[in-house]
């Protein structure tokens, strides 16, 4: 299983080389983004002295994540879920493919729903706030995650879920507060690896410095000096 040494990572996504995975199923990716309004609610005390600050954090983390796996090797396409325009509009700047959210029952029924119009053999739903992942992290966890029917990856508090997977069998998300519990208890099987941009969504502000801290992506870097006050 490929392993990446963070001392050696770039700051940024571009320039990341490509890995060859021979024999590993081609995945559809499904990614959620929530309307803006409703999106990252408890970074909101970070944001709200920035003006539309929320609303470009929120898309930059997205495009972040978005721009990994779309560069991911063994990713044949990358669908997200959004009714927002916003977010809409940029993730097919990048590439992906956007559906509507038309169960609009939230994030399970979210994911249902994109996994129901995915394109290739394996599906897997990815956490949309992972500003520091690297599409040869995806990669070696979905290649770990090819050789079963189902299975997830924990976030770095090791409660909740950043990526599920499915192989021929239905995806059943179950995401939600402790998530990873549930995952496990409906037979996915936990894979680990030395994936830390793959574990460590953004929820507040302690997560997103430690994701600067691993090197986050491009859109999010380029916001972070006016949000995050210097530390002395």
């Amino acid at each position: 299983m490929p392993m990446i040494d963070p001392g050696r990572r770039p700051a940024a996504h571009r320039g990341v080389a490509a890995c060859s995975h021979e024999g590993v199923p081609s995945w559809s990716v499904v990614v959620p983004a929530k309307r803006l309004a409703v999106a990252k609610t408890r970074l909101r005390p970070l944001t709200s002295a920035f003006g539309n600050g929320h609303d470009a954090l929120v898309l930059a983390l997205l495009a972040d994540t978005v721009a990994a796996a779309t560069a991911c090797p063994v990713v044949g396409e990358v669908v997200v879920v959004t009714d927002d325009p916003a977010a809409a509009e940029l993730v097919r700047e990048l590439g992906a493919r956007t559906v509507a959210d038309e169960p609009d029952a939230g994030l399970n029924a979210a994911l249902e729903h994109g996994a129901s119009v995915a394109r290739e053999p394996a599906v897997a739903a990815l956490s949309s706030d992972l500003p520091a992942l690297r599409p040869t992290e995806l990669a070696a966890a979905l290649t770990a995650a090819g050789g079963h029917p189902r299975a997830f990856v924990a976030d770095a508090q090791g409660t909740g879920t950043t990526l599920l997977t499915a192989v021929g069998v239905p995806l059943d998300p179950r995401f939600g507060h402790g998530s990873a519990d549930s995952h496990r208890s409906g037979g996915a099987v936990p894979l680990t690896g030395h994936w830390p941009g793959l574990l460590r969504d953004v929820d507040t502000e302690a997560d997103l410095r430690a994701a600067v801290a691993l090197g986050a992506g491009p859109r999010t870097a380029a916001l972070v000096g006016r949000l995050l006050p210097a530390r002395p």
